[in-house]
């Protein structure tokens, strides 16, 4: 039985809440690729509404996933009251995602879905899905390849749910991660070109947590080598450069091995990741 509780019937999102709710009952029993973020919960919790234990979460444990990103996603799982399983990944032993080319990604996602095929069948389940929407499509996003390619199902894309859309029934069933930031996984914050380690992963992963810490709540780290590059939302750019909280700043970039510390004037804008790839980036709106 789920622990959410929805809002009286009456949403403007009810009508698409409504055909998620029927295409998961028609799947009959789903394994949820669950990292944790506002889309995997919200399709895990549609899901556990409507098939109780056939809906289980899987989420995927590597050296790119933040141990808060872990921690909370098993806190949400247990909110939901659905079946949640950690698996261990090793993509950080692909020499092709530790080169980081542009198709990172791809391999990431394809370990990723090798797994959710393996469990599936073990765990005697009838299709696999994800929290991709529709808004994702729009990026560079070799990871929707490794899905196609994979059979893995996208209920969101299928039934026109955007990020706005995913909020909206997120709240709407009760889920308190309902406006949480977009997040990603730790690789994203190493430029292309530029080799993923355990060590990097770490650094960045640390140095993340203590701006958290902080009182910041959309946080990129980005890695140069001995430089950090802070992204922050627009409307915390003013407070990171108060000189005691710009203190603290650069305090804690230096003991996760940071020598500069660096706050990008742009602020945090999905897809920046991908602005040096040229023709793939998203154009960028103020």
């Amino acid at each position: 039985m789920s622990a959410l509780s929805s809002t009286p019937e009456g949403s403007p999102i009810d009508p698409k809440l409504a055909g998620l709710r029927a295409r998961l009952r028609e799947l009959g029993s789903v394994l949820v690729c669950y990292s944790g973020g506002v889309d995997s919960a919200f399709v895990l919790a549609v899901a556990h509404q409507e098939i109780g234990p056939r809906a289980v979460g899987m989420t995927a444990v590597s050296p790119s996933l933040a141990p808060a990103e872990k921690e909370e996603a098993t806190s949400i799982a247990r909110l939901i009251g659905a079946d949640h399983r950690l698996v261990e990944s090793s993509e950080i032993d692909d020499p092709r995602y530790v080169a980081n080319n542009p198709d990172r990604c791809f391999h990431c996602k394809s370990e990723l879905y090798r797994i959710a095929a393996r469990k599936r069948s073990e765990w005697a389940l009838a299709a696999i899905v994800n929290g991709t929407n529709t808004d994702d499509l729009g990026d560079y996003r070799p990871g929707l390849e490794a899905a196609r390619e994979a059979g893995v199902l996208s209920p969101l894309v299928e039934l026109g749910f955007s990020k706005a859309d995913v909020r909206a029934g997120a709240a709407r069933v009760g889920l308190p991660i309902w406006d949480k930031p977009a997040a990603a996984c730790l690789s994203s914050r190493i430029p292309y070109g530029t080799s993923v380690t355990r060590e990097r992963l770490a650094q960045i992963g640390g140095f993340e947590a203590a701006l958290r810490g902080l009182g910041f709540r959309q946080v990129r780290v980005r890695y140069h080598d001995d430089l950090a590059r802070i992204e922050l939302d627009a409307g915390e750019l003013a407070r990171a450069a108060e000189p005691p909280v710009r203190a603290e700043i650069v305090a804690a970039g230096k003991r996760h091995g940071f020598r500069y510390v660096t706050l990008d004037l742009g602020g945090y804008r999905t897809g920046s990741h991908n602005e040096v790839l040229v023709g793939r980036a998203l154009k960028i709106v103020s």
